[in-house]
């Protein structure tokens, strides 16, 4: 796991109660500087995993000081070298004696709300990327070039917002799942209105292979879809690249969604709905999963009473999901028969 520079600005009066908390938590690397204005600044070398334990523990004591600040800070390279930090904190841990308290093996929360609230905006940007995304992708559709297609994947953005949805999901937070379903909606209304109109103005060809393959829900597909929700949530827990996992959930979504405004603008009407069906599952798919794996890896609110709203917002989610899955399930299971 990376390393993160964890840096708190406390009230001189409390340092001594920083330290403690600092050597409880097996901090080996870590310096104490003088600031002005009866301030004074920690900086520490952690673990990625450690850090949100530190940083509710921070923000529990210290949240309510007018003073009191932490910026948590990725690390590029540092010295001692991070093998040798790894291997001073694998000897603190091994001093610990009945100590049952598991790390998690992912970012903080904190450090996981910051960077998907950020791509959950509804920014120029990621409009211009959608309406390019559905241009590429139509034509490759249309000329049945799965080369272009994948072309079209890489760059459409809707990584963020799904993730950001699921995630919304799991803590309770009403501001960003709004965030994430207003920008999700308007990709959405985008690619169709693109390919809506591009459908209406080109000759389509219903039995092309690429198309005709989205107008056909099948068991794999939903398989896919569970897939692609569990590698997006745990691509942004992990702190890892998640380029290729974005294309991933692309592939989940946009072929479909444009295959569906290509047939509609074309007048193929029934084929069109059996391609949104497609788009359907796919989505329901993608954020039931995600929010199985933020729960599965602990991803929780701060306080008590945060945890408790949470509760009940994954819960109502959760059944929403899982019925409208359902649905759609039987639908497609008695259109097979």
């Amino acid at each position: 796991m990376a390393l993160r520079l964890l840096e708190i600005v406390v009230p001189e009066e409390v340092t001594g109660e920083v330290l403690t908390i600092v050597e409880e938590a097996r901090v080996t690397n870590f310096w104490l500087t003088c600031s002005c204005e009866n301030r004074n600044i920690f900086k520490m070398i952690v673990t990625a995993e450690k850090t949100e334990g530190l940083l509710d523990t921070f923000e529990k004591k210290y949240g309510h000081l007018e003073d009191f600040h932490m910026v948590l800070l990725p690390l590029e390279a540092s010295y001692p070298s991070t093998k040798e930090i790894e291997e001073k904190e694998a000897e603190s841990k091994k001093e610990e004696v009945g100590e049952k308290k598991k790390e998690l093996l992912r970012v903080s929360r904190q450090e996981l709300y910051h960077d998907v609230f950020d791509s959950s905006k509804l920014t120029s940007t990621y409009m211009i990327m959608i309406v390019l995304s559905a241009i590429v992708a139509a034509i490759g559709l249309i000329k049945d070039n799965v080369a272009v297609i994948i072309g079209a994947m890489v760059i459409a953005p809707l990584l963020g917002p799904n993730v950001a949805l699921s995630l919304a999901t799991t803590i309770g937070d009403g501001v960003l799942g709004r965030n994430a379903l207003k920008t999700n909606f308007t990709g959405i209304a985008i690619a169709f209105t693109v390919s809506l109109g591009l459908g209406y103005v080109l000759v389509i060809d219903p039995g092309t292979k690429e198309i005709a393959s989205r107008t056909v829900v099948s068991y794999g597909d939903i398989i896919l879809a569970l897939a692609s929700g569990v590698a997006a949530a745990l691509s942004i827990t992990s702190g890892v690249p998640a380029v290729l996992i974005g294309v991933m959930v692309s592939v989940a979504l946009i072929p479909p969604l444009v295959v569906f405004g290509l047939l509609l603008g074309s007048g193929n009407v029934m084929l069109a709905l059996q391609a949104l069906e497609l788009v359907a599952i796919n989505m329901i798919c993608i954020n039931l999963a995600g929010v199985f794996t933020f729960l599965l890896q602990g991803v929780r609110p701060l306080n008590w009473w945060e945890t408790s709203k949470a509760k009940k917002a994954t819960l109502y989610a959760l059944i929403i999901w899982a019925f409208l899955l359902m649905l759609l399930t039987v639908l497609l299971m008695r259109s097979q028969q």
